[in-house]
C-alpha cells in the first residue's frame, strides 16, 4: 500500500500545511511498514539504537520497569507519532515501547532524517516544535502526580487522548474507542486499576462521561476540563521565524 494511505501527517502540519515538496519528503522519510502484533514489544531499552519509527496505525506504550519491579507507562503513542525519539541522542535505545493493539510501523533512519535539515529545514523544524509539545504535556504530568487528586488525573487523561485522536478523524459525536485497559490507565497515573475503575464510575455517574465497552462519549468537555488538572496551554501563532518552505 502507498505512503499516502498509510501515513498521518497531522503531526507534521500542525504548525502549518507542508508544501507540496515538503509532503513527498515525509512521505519518503519510512522505510518498508511492517505489522507487530498486539502485545510484542517494538523497542527494548538497550537495544542498539537505528533512527526512530513512525507509527502508521495502532496503539503503542512506553514503559519503564521500576526498581521495585513494577511498571510505569510514560506514554501512550497514537498513529502519526514517532516512537523512540529520545534514543536518537544515545547509542542505545532509553526505552521499551509494547504494541497495545496490533500496530504498523515504520523505521526512519537518523541519516534520511538529518537529511531534512538541509532539504527541507523548515520540516524538520516544525517535528521538533511537535516533539517539544509531547514534553510540556509530560512534564505538566509529571507535575501533577501526587499533586492533585486521581479525578482530575484521570479527566485529562480522557481529554488527551480526545484531543490527539480528533485530527485522524478518530472522534465521532464526541466519542471514541479508547484502547487502554484500566490498568494500563494506572500505570499511566500512577494508581491502581481499582482507584481507576471508581473514578471512571464517578464520572459516568455524574454524567461527565459515557462508556459502552471500549467506547467513550465525552458529552461536555468544557465540564469535564473543569475537573481536570490541565494548564492552559496557548501554542504560539507566530511561525515566522521558521526556515521558509524549499
Amino acid at each position: 500500500m502507498a505512503m499516502t494511505k498509510l501515513l498521518p501527517l497531522h503531526r507534521f502540519e500542525q504548525f502549518g500545511l507542508l508544501s507540496e515538496a515538503e509532503r513527498e519528503a515525509v512521505l519518503a522519510l519510512p522505510g518498508r511498514p511492517y505489522t507487530i502484533d498486539r502485545g510484542q514489544t517494538i523497542l527494548r531499552e538497550n537495544d542498539e539504537a537505528r533512527g526512530f519509527y513512525l507509527l502508521l496505525s495502532g496503539w503503542a506504550a512506553v514503559w519503564k520497569v521500576m526498581p521495585n519491579g513494577g511498571r510505569q507507562i510514560a506514554k501512550i503513542h497514537l498513529p502519526g507519532e514517532p516512537l523512540g525519539t529520545p534514543s536518537m541522542a544515545m547509542r542505545r535505545s532509553t526505552e521499551n515501547v509494547l504494541a497495545i493493539t496490533d500496530v504498523v510501523i515504520a523505521n526512519v533512519p537518523l541519516a534520511r532524517f538529518g537529511a531534512l535539515f538541509e532539504t527541507h529545514p523548515r520540516v524538520a523544524a516544525r517535528f521538533l516544535l511537535s516533539v517539544q509539545q509531547e514534553r510540556i504535556v509530560l512534564m505538566d504530568r509529571l507535575a501533577a502526580i501526587g499533586r492533585v487528586g486521581a479525578e482530575a488525573s484521570v479527566a485529562s487523561f480522557l481529554l488527551d487522548v480526545k484531543e490527539r485522536l480528533e485530527p485522524l478523524g478518530l472522534v465521532q459525536d464526541k466519542s471514541f474507542d479508547l484502547m487502554v485497559t484500566q490498568e494500563q490507565i494506572g500505570d499511566v497515573l500512577g494508581l491502581t486499576s481499582v482507584h481507576v475503575s471508581r473514578v471512571l464510575s464517578s464520572l459516568t455517574s455524574r454524567g461527565l462521561i459515557e462508556r459502552n465497552g471500549r467506547r467513550y462519549r465525552l458529552p461536555n468537555a468544557d465540564l469535564l476540563s473543569a475537573t481536570a488538572a490541565r494548564p492552559e496551554r496557548q501554542p504560539f501563532p507566530d511561525q515566522d521565524w521558521l526556515p521558509a518552505a524549499r
